[in-house]
């Protein structure tokens, strides 16, 4: 096993000491859940940040607007099916979709290291452009700044974004009620895997890459015909696992997933076995799941699979009213495990 391989499998849980920032409270899982819980809410008392929400909701002048925000430090900037250009756009613009609003525009904030190279930088900014005008909200403002080398890591991204909320749609993630149905709108764990792999230089049979792309159309697609769907979430940082986790906890309602129903690729799954990794908690940058009223169930599926890049949506399990707050998985085999968020971070610096 090359030195590399040996370093990724060595995964050890953060250590206890929440007197310094760890890995961990960046990683999606439980250490971040119990940051943002702890610090940041109570000394920022916001009810709009307060519903923790994949971006604020607010009013302003009788429309209702949604704001999200993002910072981007995956490792590396370019990997297979993207590179921290598009994916920065991208995930601000899911953000804003799982909202249940459409993008107006977006600001980009770069700090690049010092001895970056400029092609390089020139390619990310026409990638940014790129995946802003296929949206069609274009970059409004924005702000650089540089730091001595090894002071960073070659470049980050932040990026904002508005959208103007879609008129009687009110998705939050603690609307979920028993008798739901849970839909996820494509394979999962594509993006994490792909960005792993090339960061390490580890090499599979069959390429893979990232999922990174807009959901906007498939969430419009949605809410054309189940315009009252509940919650929707982007499966970001922690996984699928980690935002039906989230759900659930807000919800405070329980939820069964069949993994046997969730669309995991052959080759994730493979490298996902051989590297000790759950897919179910590897990230996705273009995906998202939904929350939909069971008599809209079949007119959603047929709406995201009749639409590009959700041919292969599913209905992977539904909310009951058992066990309030977690989630339960039934697995290949027929017995039931708890998903919770993970103590540790499977794949730091992934987004």
């Amino acid at each position: 096993m090359s030195n590399r391989l040996e370093s990724l499998l060595a995964c050890p849980l953060p250590i206890d000491d929440d007197a310094i920032v760890q890995m961990a409270h960046g990683g999606g899982g439980r250490k971040m859940a119990n940051l943002i819980e702890r610090l940041f809410l109570p000394a920022f008392n916001s009810p709009a940040l307060s519903a923790l929400g994949d971006g604020a909701v607010v009013e302003v002048g009788g429309e209702r607007l949604a704001f999200s925000t993002d910072t981007f430090v995956v490792s590396p900037p370019f990997f297979p099916g993207g590179d921290i250009g598009s994916l920065a756009i991208h995930g601000t613009a899911n953000d804003l979709a799982v909202c249940g609003a459409e993008p107006i525009g977006f600001s980009v904030g770069l700090v690049l290291e010092e001895g970056f190279a400029i092609d390089q930088l020139r390619r990310i900014i026409a990638s940014l452009a790129d995946a802003s005008a296929a949206i069609g909200a274009p970059i409004l403002t924005g702000d650089t700044k540089v730091v001595e080398r090894g002071k960073g890591d070659s470049v980050y991204i932040n990026t904002s974004g508005i959208g103007r909320m879609r008129p009687g749609v009110n998705v939050a993630p603690d609307r979920a009620v028993a008798g739901d149905v849970v839909l996820v709108s494509g394979p999962v764990g594509d993006h994490g895997i792909a960005v792993m792999a090339a960061r390490n230089g580890i090499e599979f049979e069959t390429t893979l890459h990232s999922d990174s792309a807009p959901v906007l159309p498939l969430v419009r697609a949605l809410l054309d015909v189940a315009p009252e769907t509940k919650a929707m979430r982007d499966p970001t940082r922690g996984g699928l696992a980690t935002a039906l986790c989230e759900i659930a906890d807000a919800s405070r309602a329980g939820i069964r997933i069949d993994e046997a129903a969730v669309p995991v690729r052959p080759e994730v799954r493979a490298a996902c076995e051989v590297l000790g990794f759950d897919p179910l908690y590897v990230a996705c940058e273009g995906r998202f799941l939904a929350i939909v009223p069971p008599h809209r169930a079949e007119a959603a599926l047929d709406a995201l699979r009749a639409t590009a890049d959700g041919e292969t949506a599913c209905r992977i399990g539904e909310v009951v009213a058992d066990d309030p707050g977690r989630v339960v998985l039934r697995t290949r085999i027929g017995s039931h495990r708890r998903l919770d968020r993970l103590s540790g971070e499977q794949l730091p610096r992934i987004c």
